[in-house]
């Protein structure tokens, strides 16, 4: 019988953390039976594991006892972090055998999936460099200072490469349990828990819930001073020459340096900027889509649109009827 483990963080989590774990738990175990029950060979043995026999959660509110220990657990076949708590050194520091123990399954051939923010657990170990990962949104400044080294797609729900699964923020994990599902079952076991537990199934994006504050979190005093000027000047078409004109910087450098410090190129931290200021306006007046373009600096609708769909991943009447239910409602 093939394994599957489900981590249990060592006190360094929080009740999302738990959500994640005991979703997963009953997720996968539902998509055991079903499978069994179709006539599905080589099922799964799934255990939620850890390195003491209790793991409190939220001061002692919720306690979980692991199937089992990972010092006694030699091989699995695939390893569920969950999300961690906001202090992420703390996290890491305080989970570094489980740790050394997910680095030695990925070496023996065991795949990885993070949930959220158990990405910073994979990128700590030195197992997302160079690749491709997605976590929470509002983790984005953080993660790209700690792990530079990492390709961040927090656009993405879902990222795969060489062996390690990561997905986007919050609930999202449940996305990433369908995806996993019809990876280690078939797609008939992934539609029916998407059914069961009424799950949206291929979900790609997460950019939609994101909300962009700007990448500050850096040493680099002109490009933040970019940066401003850019938040500044949302209503106005921008110039990237301009800009690194007005700070004596040469084109091609001022671009390098701005990638590194932000994970932007310019280009792209200003429509990241004015597509932010647009979501606003949707959300919270009853402005016509081109009213909020002229406002945001474009003039072209294809354009804009463009520009707001690759961000978001939806289109801005979409956007609009998904989070402003007063465009619904008749004007008095």
């Amino acid at each position: 019988m093939k394994h599957i483990a489900i981590v249990a963080p060592c006190g360094q989590s929080n009740m999302s953390s738990v959500a994640c774990i005991v979703g997963a738990f009953e997720i996968l175990s539902d998509a055991n039976l079903f499978w069994k029950k179709k006539g599905g060979r080589d099922s799964y043995k799934i255990e939620i594991v850890g390195i003491s026999d209790r793991t409190e959660f939220s001061n002692g509110l919720v306690t979980i006892k692991p199937h089992a220990d990972i010092n006694t657990l030699q091989k699995t076949n695939l390893v569920v972090i969950p999300s961690l708590i906001r202090d992420y050194e703390q996290a890491l520091e305080g989970n570094k055998l489980i740790v050394d123990w997910i680095t030695r399954q990925y070496k023996q051939g065991a795949e990885i999936a993070s949930m959220c923010t158990g990405a910073f657990m994979l990128a700590a170990a030195g197992l997302l460099n160079g690749k491709n990962c997605s976590t929470h949104w509002s983790a984005e400044n953080t993660f790209r200072t700690l792990f530079p080294g990492v390709h961040l797609k927090t656009h993405s729900t879902i990222t795969y490469e060489a062996g390690i699964y990561t997905n986007g923020g919050a609930y999202s994990f449940l996305n990433l349990l369908i995806y996993l599902i019809e990876k280690y079952y078939d797609r008939q076991t992934a539609i029916y828990c998407s059914k069961l537990f009424q799950i949206e199934i291929d979900r790609q994006y997460q950019s939609g819930f994101s909300i962009f504050s700007g990448q500050k979190l850096h040493d680099d005093e002109e490009i933040r001073r970019a940066q401003e000027y850019i938040e500044s000047k949302i209503s106005e078409k921008i110039s990237i020459d301009e800009i690194s004109s007005r700070l004596s910087i040469g084109r091609r450098n001022f671009d390098r340096r701005f990638i590194k410090a932000t994970g932007n190129s310019p280009l792209e931290y200003a429509q990241r900027v004015k597509v932010e200021a647009a979501k606003k306006a949707f959300e919270n007046s009853r402005k016509t889509i081109h009213e909020v373009m002229y406002e945001v600096g474009y003039s072209d609708l294809k354009a804009f649109r463009e520009v707001f769909r690759k961000i978001t991943g939806m289109s801005p009447l979409a956007y609009r009827s998904r989070y402003n239910k007063e465009i619904d409602v008749p004007r008095k």
